[in-house]
């Protein structure tokens, strides 16, 4: 179990720190969705019943576009520096240390939008149910975002305007995640209980990480191959 484990942690690590040296795509994801949540309100009104009613939405789908603006670069600096092809070439499990550069991306990317979810739902008159509920929501829905665009940045690597390719290619399954995402803080605030969207998400989440890595493994060997 060691042996197996060690890939995943080593380059963990090493995407961590790399994370921690240069942080320009999670700051700029953190800002992304900081700007849409703020800007919103300001745009439409001080109305706090038409805010409440927006509110989940309009944070799930500022959440799902912060995810897409750095995912198209998740595997392109290993690739550019012949990483990559030691990484796939290594006698270590290939879904492992894949699991590992998603865990760090979304570590980078996914847990600030999960840490000012509820300063944002503030800003459309969230109660304090409906906060914990986005938070728990996009706890269950970012992982499963960053495992989904690892998908689309691995198709799309090596390619002229990968970043373009991978969104129209990844809205269409990111879809669901954003329904289940904000219908879950809809339902907190009308009172009903959020169970179904979380088993949704629970399972979505689970799917992804079966399907996710392997695929992302045969869509880099058939990057290098190219």
């Amino acid at each position: 179990m060691t042996r197996l484990a060690s890939p995943f942690f080593a380059v963990l690590r090493r995407d961590l720190l790399l994370l921690g040296r240069g942080r320009a795509d999670a700051v700029v994801s953190l800002l992304f969705f900081v700007l849409v949540a703020c800007l919103f309100p300001l745009g439409v009104g001080a109305d706090a019943a038409f805010l409440r009613a927006l509110g989940p939405g309009v944070l799930w789908v500022a959440a799902l576009l912060a995810a897409l603006l750095s995912q198209h670069r998740l595997f392109a600096q290993d690739h550019a520096d012949g990483t990559l092809e030691q990484l796939l070439l290594s006698p270590g499990a290939a879904t492992l240390w894949v699991l590992a550069k998603i865990t760090a991306h979304w570590i980078g990317t996914g847990l600030p939008l999960i840490a000012v979810a509820p300063v944002m739902g503030l800003l459309f008159d969230l109660g304090q149910c409906s906060r914990l509920t986005l938070s728990l929501s996009f706890a269950l829905g970012t992982p499963v975002l960053a495992l989904v665009g690892a998908i689309g940045a691995a198709l799309s690597l090596g390619m002229r305007g990968g970043g373009v390719l991978q969104a129209l290619l990844l809205l269409p399954w990111f879809v669901p995640v954003l329904i289940f995402g904000a219908g879950s803080v809809a339902s907190c605030g009308t009172g009903q209980p959020p169970a179904t969207p979380f088993l949704l998400l629970g399972g979505a989440l689970l799917a992804a990480l079966a399907l996710a890595p392997p695929a992302c493994v045969l869509a880099l060997r058939f990057a290098i191959e190219e």
